[in-house]
């Protein structure tokens, strides 16, 4: 690979591989940046904005950001609690979101988390796993596996296994139950502002804002309405907003404007509570970007 630091650039670095990338991608794609997705040289450059795009395995991007390599990265909340690194979460993203488990073939014997007392565990998550065990007083033998942790348990390597679930479609594939919980995961924006040089700061500072506000308008809709003049309180109620809606006076007499943001899973509800208070003319849009 070419070296990353030889220029100005902002540089942030995103999965290269796997469930988070094409997530990474559009929500980069959904601030307006323009950019060649894909580039074989594993980087690519914004057309429209000093920032080099990184393609980086998701596991190492903590430590990318730790040590200044790149300046943000885009990772999973739980592989920066594994790799122990001291960065700052600057915006949960809202995607990728996934559960650490311990997971046991069906039908054995460990029913609970005691019987998991010096059996074998195998997992890519080794520090997690070890604090994990080491808190709920069980010693066990940990297994290190790259990739693949699911089939341990089907060529006898190891009794249980500690792994990433999202839907649980792969544990069950593999004859598989989860036994219990150890963290919720989600992708992460993370960054280490406090070693950025000073000719970057200021464009950190925009992308991080930029990117803030695409995922505040992701889960959110913008509806719009007349309604008689008397009904407004009523209907400030049920579509408050985020502080209050705009209010417009129409040609007709009597009649008003109400333009609000709501929450995009309350859409039908709140249409039809508008509807009985007397909005008409409704309609509902999506929001590119929010800035609170």
């Amino acid at each position: 690979m070419e070296d990353i630091r030889d220029n100005n650039n902002l540089k942030i670095a995103i999965p290269n591989k796997g469930r988070l990338l094409e997530p990474s991608l559009k929500l980069l794609e959904d601030t307006g940046l323009i950019f060649q997705k894909n580039d074989r040289s594993l980087i690519s450059p914004c057309q429209n904005f000093d920032l080099d795009i990184v393609y980086i395995r998701a596991g190492d991007i903590p430590e990318y950001v730790q040590d200044n390599v790149v300046d943000l990265g885009i990772t999973g909340s739980d592989l920066i609690l594994e790799k122990g690194v001291k960065v700052e979460k600057l915006i949960n993203l809202g995607f990728g979101k996934s559960t650490l488990v311990v997971a046991v073939p069906y039908n054995n014997k460990i029913k609970k988390l005691s019987d998991l007392k010096n059996k074998k565990i195998a997992t890519t998550y080794i520090s997690t796993a070890k604090e994990f065990l080491k808190k709920n007083s069980i010693k066990a033998e940990i297994i290190e596996i790259e990739g693949a942790t699911e089939i341990t348990t089907r060529l006898s390597l190891s009794d249980a296994i500690i792994d990433v679930v999202s839907s649980g479609t792969t544990l069950r594939m593999n004859n598989l139950k989860k036994l219990v919980d150890i963290l919720d995961s989600e992708a992460v924006l993370i960054g280490n502002k406090k070693h950025i040089a000073p000719i970057k700061r200021d464009r950190m500072g925009k992308l991080v804002t930029i990117i803030d506000s695409v995922v505040n308008a992701r889960n959110k809709r913008y509806i719009m309405m007349n309604v008689p003049e008397e009904k407004l309180e009523k209907i400030k109620k049920v579509a408050p907003g985020l502080s209050s809606p705009t209010v417009m006076k129409l040609a007709k007499k009597g009649i008003i404007a109400v333009h609000s943001v709501v929450n995009e899973k309350d859409v039908w509800e709140i249409i039809n509570k508008l509807k009985k208070i007397g909005a008409t003319g409704i309609l509902v849009m999506p929001i590119e970007k929010i800035t609170f």
